[in-house]
């Protein structure tokens, strides 16, 4: 009896929970009335230009998106909009071993990505701001055979710090 006397006090509590939207299992606070998203090709303006990439980080933008909200995809003018170019992608060296003839023991590859994120329903949330993400990879690896894999990864770490500055606020 003291069960089910329990159940019927959690139940609305749930309930009213659930319908003030505190918690998102998504993570993102995406504006009341919002229901479209459009995504631009980010140009590639880089001095170092690799072909694929400007394909790959709008796909993986897009992605990111597509998995995280229920927002519709239009080709221009969505409620919340992204545009942009990918500014900088570099290789350097970041750990130096020493010796007679100091040679680079791990490299950097970093990708930074102007965004302009325009939000239509609420104009004070939309941004337009650079982000910056790196991987370090040793420099006994061939570049080529690992350059793939580290513009997925980079890829994939810009699109969530863009993610969250447009929907969780952060």
């Amino acid at each position: 009896m003291k069960r089910k006397f329990a159940l019927y006090l959690l139940l609305p509590l749930l309930f009213a929970v659930k319908g003030c939207g505190i918690y998102s299992f998504t993570g993102g606070s995406i504006s009341a009335g919002m229901k479209t998203v459009s995504v631009s090709l980010f140009e590639n303006v880089a001095p170092l230009v690799v072909p694929t990439l400007s394909q790959a980080f709008t796909e993986s933008l897009k992605e990111r998106i597509r998995n995280q909200t229920s927002l519709s995809f239009i080709r221009t003018e969505g409620d919340a909009h992204f545009e942009g170019k990918i500014t900088s992608y570099t290789i350097q060296p970041v750990s130096i071993q020493g010796g007679n003839m100091p040679t680079a023991e791990q490299n950097r590859l970093s990708i930074t990505v102007q965004v302009k994120y325009v939000n239509a329903i609420e104009p004070d949330k939309s941004f337009d701001q650079s982000f910056t993400r790196y991987k370090d990879f040793s420099s006994s690896t061939s570049f080529a055979s690992v350059e793939q894999s580290l513009i997925k990864d980079i890829n994939q770490q810009l699109t969530e710090d863009i993610y969250n500055r447009a929907f969780a606020n952060w």
